[in-house]
């Protein structure tokens, strides 16, 4: 079943923002959400919802060249009909890098919000989640950014821009804590 725009709130509201940059998102993400009566559909409005993965492992983080932006980052995309917002973010992750990814064993945790200008004057409210994939290279499929890589810490924080430079370190940060070492494990 697919996100309501309570469900969206609830998850927001319930975040804990890392950053100042990421407190200000919050709130605009929220003042926006309000007025959305289907938050997760692209077609109803040019404001929605979003959603994307931070994929992690034992070998750093793995960005693709955004084909339109021209921009490395974290792979995401738009909800489909009835789908949950880190059901989506699985998705994307796998269909943009080829990549076998998992939520947390804990169950999926969203690590930050932000609201971004998009292509064809969209404005995406993107709910960013953590995933962990094992060491295999992202092998993108016809039609996506061919240009998937794993990268350390230190050169994605260099390619990162604001909004991503602020989710990185907490993605680390449980990362190395240990909280995905038990789904990493499986994905090796």
């Amino acid at each position: 079943m697919g996100a309501t725009t309570a469900d969206v709130r609830a998850l927001v509201e319930g975040h804990e923002p890392a950053s100042p940059r990421e407190a200000a998102a919050k709130v605009r993400f929220l003042q926006e959400l309000s007025g959305l009566s289907a938050p997760c559909d692209e077609h109803a409005d040019p404001t929605h919802v979003t959603a994307s993965g931070i994929v992690v492992g034992t070998r750093g983080t793995v960005l693709h060249l955004h084909k339109r932006l021209g921009i490395w980052m974290q792979p995401g995309g738009h909800i489909d009909a009835g789908e949950a917002p880190d059901v989506a973010a699985r998705r994307e992750a796998t269909e943009e890098l080829g990549l076998a990814v998992e939520h947390p064993a804990s169950g999926p945790r969203l690590i930050n919000v932000d609201v971004h200008d998009a292509a064809l004057g969209h404005t995406h409210l993107d709910l960013r989640y953590l995933l962990l994939a094992g060491d295999d290279d992202p092998q993108p499929p016809a039609g996506e950014s061919p240009d998937a890589r794993w990268c350390t810490w230190d050169e994605a924080m260099a390619m990162a821009d604001a909004a991503l430079a602020d989710a990185l370190p907490v993605a680390r940060a449980a990362y190395e804590a240990g909280e995905a070492a038990e789904a990493n494990r499986s994905l090796s």
